[in-house]
């Protein structure tokens, strides 16, 4: 399945640039619609080996009541745009994790950017290159790939009603990791640039990473991302620059964190692993741990009635005291 048949599977007919808005229509009763779709590279992006290699979705579950979908390869990195309903300034780049290995479209990107636009954010879904597929520097793909998407809110900042000051940054898993990664390695020099949105910082406002890969350190590390990121043996060098608790500096953004207790694919240590790392750095940071969620919790029917279900308000009573909404 590739980009074409992943739009067919959400519903909507027509060209992916631009995708079709049917404004008239009701609401759908399956996966969210984006507004609009664009690539982050002008061409062809940075480092592919392989021409060969092609975007592929799955469909882990077709049930539209309760979609699951994911990207498994990555050619054409972009942008999915859920437009504020009453625009305030503030744009939040969200970070669907998956592993390394593949990126969730819907539990950890559609379902939050129309829970976003409904309260003046406008959501920006990244969709990243993965490091397993055919790229040159394949262990900072995908940061180059949310450092570009940073520039490109900034440089499109008027097309969208954002306020370039007021972008921040969460993501999911390993989704989490890069957030992570973005909010302390946005200088980091990891791609030339291709225009003039490469000229525009990085830096989010803030930053939330959500049950987040942190650490490359094999005692708790989640070693399914890390040997996707950085392979089964890296050298001790390459695993303390993918460590994001070890790359905190008092530039860092502020911090929002949230783990379950009882999360047993990425432990929880991550989180506190980096939090530790925040406040040695005097980096403002918030910190919430939920009894049960396990992982992957994301936002909707999976945390109803448990107090996990209440992490976005926690996030946006704490984004407001940052700067998001001004």
């Amino acid at each position: 399945m590739d980009r074409r048949d992943l739009l067919a599977a959400a519903g909507i007919a027509g060209p992916l640039l631009p995708l079709a808005a049917r404004a008239s229509a009701p609401p759908p009763a399956g996966p969210a619609i984006p507004d609009a779709s664009f690539p982050l590279w002008p061409g062809e992006a940075p480092g592919l080996l392989d021409k060969a290699l092609q975007d592929h979705v799955v469909v882990r579950n077709p049930d539209p009541a309760f979609p699951d979908r994911a990207m498994d390869h990555i050619r054409t990195p972009r942008l999915d745009v859920f437009r504020a309903k009453e625009p305030k300034g503030a744009a939040m780049l969200v970070i669907p994790g998956g592993g390394y290995a593949r990126v969730v479209v819907d539990k950890e990107g559609y379902e939050l950017g129309p829970w976003l636009a409904a309260r003046g954010i406008t959501a920006f879904v990244l969709f990243y290159r993965l490091p397993g597929d055919p790229w040159q520097d394949p262990s900072n793909v995908a940061l180059a790939d949310a450092q570009r998407a940073m520039r490109l809110i900034r440089h499109q900042a008027a097309k969208w009603k954002v306020d370039p000051k007021r972008v921040g940054a969460m993501g999911f898993s390993a989704g989490g990791h890069l957030c992570a990664d973005l909010a302390t390695r946005f200088d980091r020099k990891v791609y030339a640039p291709v225009d003039a949105a490469d000229a525009l910082d990085a830096r989010p406002i803030l930053a939330a990473p959500t049950y987040p890969v942190v650490s490359m350190d094999p005692g708790f590390a989640h070693m399914g991302s890390r040997t996707q990121l950085i392979g089964k043996d890296p050298k001790p060098e390459l695993a303390a620059e993918h460590s994001p608790e070890r790359q905190v500096t008092p530039n860092t953004p502020p911090c929002f964190l949230c783990h379950a207790e009882d999360d047993a694919t990425v432990p929880v240590q991550n989180a506190l692993a980096l939090r530790s790392a925040l406040v040695a750095a005097k980096v403002p940071v918030e910190t919430h741990l939920f009894e049960q969620g396990g992982h992957g919790f994301g936002w909707g029917k999976r945390t109803e009635g448990k107090p996990a279900h209440l992490w976005p308000e926690l996030f946006l009573a704490w984004a407001k005291g940052h700067g998001l909404l001004g």
